[in-house]
């Protein structure tokens, strides 16, 4: 079988319109084409760099590290889309930036919530890999994403996602009408008592693909809205960038910190600090 037809352009990708020379190592990923500003606004320097559809790209530099953030719409679908492209032109490290319900009680609107796993509840990976394929973060990005948080002064929690393919049924709320999916009633309730922090509609996805691709993937989203005491404020929004951006830097100084000690890959014990 033949891939002409799935790869029209070998130079530029079909969806995201860039190439090899357009984007860095790392990138992060919001869902709104409009975050794309409001993250670079945070950066040392940043260029667009192409723009079609849903997919919006800049590529500049933080704190001494090169970096890209590139929107990927709402939902797993298109953040798949986003990733599979990224990767074939040769970036290695995904970082989820959005926001984010929370469904444990003692979490705050504004707060971060770093994602060490996450919960299949979309269908985007299904089409990859079985159903009891973990959704994992890599641990070198959690722990970037921690300090990173720890340096800001951001109020943070690290645990399991729950990622889903409906903002409404999917995550236990009612559709036109009142309409209520089979099960939405007792949905939150059950993943609450399982520990999950959150929902949003892209990690699983993003982490999935990484782990079967060989690369890395984290997630960070700033809480909006507080399920189980029913608050909602978009307070916070650019935590999760500012976060995520700082934690790129402090990638690029583990990866070199493993480069100096002659190990396979970076580890606590190496340290980040310069």
């Amino acid at each position: 079988m033949t891939d002409d037809s799935e790869d029209p352009n070998d130079e530029t990708q079909y969806h995201l319109a860039v190439g090899s020379d357009d984007v860095a190592d790392t990138v992060l990923l919001p869902g709104d084409p409009e975050r794309i500003e409001k993250i670079t606004n945070q950066w040392d320097e940043s260029e667009l760099v192409a723009e079609h559809r849903e997919f919006r790209t800049a590529t500049g530099e933080y704190d001494g590290a090169p970096i890209s953030t590139t929107s990927t719409g709402i939902g797993s679908p298109s953040a798949a889309i986003a990733v599979e492209e990224l990767a074939r032109v040769g970036c290695e490290t995904f970082l989820r930036v959005g926001s984010c319900g929370a469904i444990q009680p003692e979490m705050d609107i504004g707060d971060l919530v770093i994602t060490s796993g996450a919960v299949r509840q979309e269908g985007t990976s299904g089409e990859y890999v079985r159903e009891d394929f973990p959704a994992s973060a890599d641990d070198r990005v959690v722990a970037a994403l921690v300090a990173a948080a720890e340096q800001l002064g951001h109020d943070y929690h690290v645990g399991v996602t729950a990622s889903t393919d409906s903002f409404y049924a999917g995550q236990g709320r009612p559709g036109f009408e009142g309409f209520e999916a089979a099960g939405s009633e007792e949905l939150v309730e059950e993943l609450k008592g399982a520990g999950v922090l959150n929902f949003e509609m892209e990690a699983s996805a993003i982490l999935s693909l990484a782990t079967l691709y060989g690369l890395r993937a984290g997630a960070v989203c700033t809480v909006y809205a507080n399920r189980t005491t029913g608050e909602f404020r978009t307070e916070g929004e650019n935590r999760a960038a500012e976060t995520a951006s700082l934690a790129t830097a402090l990638l690029a100084r583990m990866d070199e910190r493993a480069r100096e000690a002659g190990a396979k890959r970076w580890y606590p014990g190496l340290g980040i600090d310069d």
